[in-house]
């Protein structure tokens, strides 16, 4: 358990803007404690609170995750969105900020700029989710979206999948996305797809990280063997997969509720699943047969944020990283 101050006059706040959290992040320890957050979650040694995610008068979309595991003393929560006009400022328009808070007084620790924390602890989600669900020889893949996440999923794919050589993509204009191709072309032929549909057909693996505005191909396109990571559904009415997927789908998901609530799964609810956390911990068991369609539907959990949020304030602390600043009460 964390200690509180020894006096109240003593207490301090750590900042860690946005460069600095760059320069402390690494895939592998993000991959680590988000795998982490998995498994706390399936023993319930971590809890996920309601999540608040509501639309804006601005056009923007606003939300709050957070959580806690009592027993290490682990308590806070990210506040996110989505502002698309920030394209037109020059800036991001995923918006993060996470706090850590004292169980033991309530008073903050450590503010923390949580645009790359998002960006990556999904990308490591997704990973997980791979090396689990996947068929390991998968060579050939379809994503949907060039945005941040889509990018970072693609990277976390290619170091998961060693196989994984084509890649056929999909982006909001259904042309070329020359960036985008760019990130990639030294570790995989990618181009972007003729036919999505038939991009999808002939795919082992299929990314989608889209706004969600609505399926992205036909039900048919998908074949037996395919495995599908789906990251853009993560606010009520927003969906990326074809009415009738889900049942036909082996689902796994990071939480049942939440995913019934706002991700792919709300417009299946009934549909049968099994949380990540629970096959990662090994109370639950799962074998792929060759011709198993697998989903793994992300809505991202608070404790993914608040593991990695915890390893970078003791990074910082180990570095002397960041601004302290007094925060007396």
């Amino acid at each position: 358990m964390n200690e509180a101050p020894s006096s109240p006059a003593d207490a301090s706040l750590l900042l860690l803007d946005k460069h600095q959290v760059d320069a402390l992040l690494a895939p592998e320890d993000v991959l680590e404690a988000v795998r982490e957050a998995f498994v706390l979650h399936s023993a319930r040694e971590g809890r996920v609170f309601p999540v608040v995610r509501e639309p804006l008068a601005s056009g923007g979309v606003f939300g709050i995750k957070s959580g806690d595991v009592p027993a290490q003393g682990l308590l806070g929560f990210k506040a996110a969105g989505f502002w698309p006009a920030n394209r037109a400022r020059g800036g991001e328009p995923h918006q993060a900020t996470i706090l850590l808070i004292d169980p033991l007084t309530g008073r903050p620790q450590c503010l923390i700029d949580g645009n790359a924390v998002t960006t990556l602890r999904t990308g490591a989600a997704g990973a997980l989710g791979l090396r689990t669900l996947a068929r390991p020889n998968s060579t050939r893949a379809c994503v949907f979206g060039t945005g941040v996440q889509a990018r970072v999923q693609l990277e976390f794919a290619l170091r998961t999948l060693p196989l994984l050589a084509e890649v056929r993509y999909v982006s909001a204009s259904s042309g070329r996305d020359a960036s985008f191709e760019a990130a990639f072309a030294a570790r995989c032929a990618i181009a972007p797809a003729a036919d999505r549909h038939e991009a999808v057909a002939h795919s082992d693996l299929v990314i989608t990280a889209t706004p969600g505005a609505g399926a992205l191909f036909d039900l048919e396109a998908v074949q037996p063997g395919t495995h599908l990571n789906c990251v853009g559904a993560d606010t009520r009415g927003k969906r990326e997969l074809p009415d009738g997927l889900l049942p036909r789908a082996r689902l796994v998901v990071d939480d049942r509720v939440q995913a019934r609530q706002i991700g792919e799964t709300q417009w299946a609810p009934d549909t049968a699943s099994i949380e990540l956390g629970d096959l990662l911990s090994g109370r639950a068991a799962f074998e792929r047969a060759a011709d198993d369609i697998t989903v793994f539907d992300m809505t991202g959990l608070a404790l993914q944020d608040l593991t990695v949020a915890r390893m970078l304030q003791r990074r910082a602390a180990a570095t002397g990283t960041g601004t302290r600043i007094a925060w007396p009460w």
